[in-house]
C-alpha cells in the first residue's frame, strides 16, 4: 500500500472523530440535547492499530506519535487539514446569528480569494476547544507560540494578522511539507513562485569541471569541512557556548568566475539542497512584503538545511542610505531584518557580489569567509578551453588553443558562450570539429559585450 493510501486510512478516523468533537461542541454551545458534557469525554481514535490487527504505520499515524500529540494538539492539526481534504466539514459555521443577521463572531474564520469553503483561524480553534472558557482559551495561546512543536517543526501557524488586531484572527495555514506529508506522503520540494522567491539549482558538473586558483580552491573546501564536521565542533567540542551555529561565506568577483556552479556543487557534496534567492522578487515597494517573502524562504530552509545562495546580493544587502524619509527608514529596516535572518541561520549561507565594495559593512564583518573568484589566469584559461571543448577541436592546432588562451582574458562563463557558438556554427557548415576561427568570431562577439573591440 502506498504513502497516500495509509494516511487516508488514519485520516477517514481522524475526520469521523473530528466531525462528532464539533457536533458536540455545536450542541453544548447552543445548548442542544447532547448525551456528552465535554468534548474531552469523546476518546480519540486508538493510532497504534487500524482496523486491522496491524499497526498503523501511516506516516500521519507516526507524525501524531513522533510529536506526542494531545487529542488538543491533532484537532488543531485536523482543523488545518480539513480545507484540503475535506472542506465540506466546516460548512457548519456557515450560520448566521439570527440577532444580529451576521455569522458568530466565535466562529472565527475567513475567506479565500476563490475557495467558498469555511477556512479556520484561532479563532475557530479557541470556539472547539474553549468555547466560553477564558482558562482554556489562554492555555491555547500555548499552542501558536514559538516554543512550540508546531512552529519550531513549520507544522502550522497563524499567519497574516493585521496590525492590532486580535493574535486568534490571524489564518491557521498548515506547512506545504506536512501538508504533502500528512496526505500524499511524498517530500515536497518548493518551486519558484511569486510566494517563495527562490529556486532550486542543481549542476552536472563535477568538482573536476570547476577550475579556480589554488588558493580560492582552498576557501572553498573550509566551507566543505565545516558542513562535515560543523556538529563536531559545535557540540562534541563544546563550541556552541561561543560559536553561533551556521556558515556565512561572500564570493565575489566577475561575472562568469565560478562562483554559483561552487555554489551547487558545495550543495551536490553535502547532499543538500541549494537554494538561490531571485531577489527581483523578494525585494517589494509594499512595506512588509520583502520581509514576509524572505521568512517564508528562511523558515522553510531552517528545517531542511538548504544551502541559500543569495545571488546578486549587493541589491539586497547593499549599503545602507542615510536616512531622509519613510522609505529609506524602511530599506534601512528591511536590511537590518536580513542580517539579523541571515546570522541567526543555523545552516550555510552563500552571497555573490560582482562588486565587494557595494556590500554593507555590517553584513561583511559577519561572513566566515571572503573568497575573491579571479578572471583565470592563461593558465587556468587553458584548461577551462580544453576541458569544455570536450575534444571537438582539432587537435593539430592545440598550439592556437593555447594562443588563444593566453591572448584572450575572458572569465569561464564566457569561454562557455563562445564554445556554444563555436559549435553552432560548426555544425551549420557540416564540420565536426570546431575551428580557430570559430572560435575567434566567438570571441569577437563576447568582447562586443563588454564594450570591447578583437584585436589580432
Amino acid at each position: 500500500m502506498n504513502p497516500g493510501d495509509n494516511n487516508a486510512q488514519t485520516l477517514e478516523r481522524e475526520l469521523a472523530w473530528f466531525q462528532k468533537i464539533l457536533d458536540i461542541r455545536i450542541r453544548l454551545y447552543f445548548e442542544q440535547g447532547c448525551e456528552y458534557t465535554s468534548i474531552e469525554d469523546v476518546p480519540a481514535p486508538d493510532l497504534n492499530s487500524g482496523n486491522d490487527p496491524e499497526k498503523d504505520n501511516s506516516l500521519y499515524a507516526r507524525t501524531i506519535k513522533e510529536f506526542s500529540m494531545s487529542d488538543a494538539e491533532r484537532i488543531v492539526l485536523l482543523l488545518a487539514l480539513i480545507p484540503h481534504v475535506r472542506p465540506q466539514v466546516l460548512d457548519t459555521f456557515f450560520i448566521d446569528n439570527q440577532n444580529f443577521k451576521r455569522p458568530f463572531t466565535e466562529f472565527g474564520g475567513w475567506k479565500g480569494n476563490t475557495h467558498s469553503g469555511f477556512l479556520p483561524t484561532g479563532e475557530t480553534v479557541s470556539f472547539i476547544l474553549a468555547a466560553n472558557s477564558l482558562e482554556k482559551r489562554f492555555k491555547i495561546i500555548q499552542l501558536f507560540e514559538a516554543d512550540h512543536f508546531f512552529a519550531k517543526n513549520n507544522i502550522l501557524r497563524l499567519e497574516n494578522r493585521g496590525t492590532g488586531e486580535p493574535l486568534f484572527s490571524g489564518q491557521l495555514v498548515i506547512s506545504i511539507d506536512f501538508l504533502n506529508r500528512l496526505t500524499t506522503g511524498t517530500t515536497h520540494k518548493p518551486d519558484y513562485n511569486i510566494n517563495f522567491p527562490a529556486k532550486l539549482i542543481t549542476t552536472r558538473l563535477d568538482w573536476k569541471d570547476l577550475v579556480l586558483p589554488p588558493e580560492v580552491f582552498d576557501e572553498i573546501q573550509t566551507i566543505n569541512s565545516w558542513i562535515r564536521h560543523g556538529k563536531t565542533i559545535l557540540k562534541t567540542w563544546g563550541f556552541d557556548r561561543v560559536i553561533k551555529p551556521g556558515y556565512r561565506s561572500l564570493f565575489y568577483g566577475p561575472s562568469g568566475t565560478g562562483k554559483t556552479l561552487t555554489a551547487s556543487l558545495i550543495g551536490k557534496r553535502a547532499k543538500a539542497d541549494v537554494y538561490r534567492i531571485d531577489l527581483s522578487m523578494v525585494v517589494s515597494k509594499y512595506i512588509g512584503e520583502t520581509e514576509k517573502n524572505l521568512a517564508n524562504v528562511f523558515d522553510q530552509a531552517e528545517k531542511k538545511n538548504w544551502i541559500l545562495f543569495f545571488d546578486e546580493a549587493d541589491a539586497l544587502f547593499g549599503k545602507r542610505t542615510q536616512t531622509t524619509n519613510s522609505n529609506d527608514r524602511h530599506a534601512n529596516q528591511e536590511v537590518s531584518y536580513l542580517l539579523q535572518r541571515v546570522e541567526d541561520y543555523p545552516g550555510v549561507v552563500l552571497l555573490a557580489t560582482n562588486l565587494k565594495a557595494n556590500i554593507d559593512e555590517a553584513f561583511a564583518r559577519r561572513f566566515q569567509s571572503v573568497v575573491y573568484f579571479p578572471i583565470p589566469n592563461p593558465e587556468l584559461r587553458y584548461a577551462l578551453w580544453k576541458n569544455h571543448l570536450n575534444n571537438h577541436f582539432d587537435s593539430l592546432q592545440e598550439g592556437m588553443l593555447e594562443e588563444i588562451a593566453h591572448k584572450y582574458e575572458l572569465s569561464g562563463g564566457a569561454i562557455i558562450n563562445v564554445v556554444r557558438y563555436g559549435a553552432v556554427r560548426a555544425l551549420q557548415e557540416d564540420r565536426d570539429l570546431i575551428s580557430r576561427n570559430d572560435l575567434v568570431c566567438g570571441i569577437a562577439k563576447e568582447l562586443i559585450k563588454e564594450g570591447k573591440t578583437l584585436q589580432e
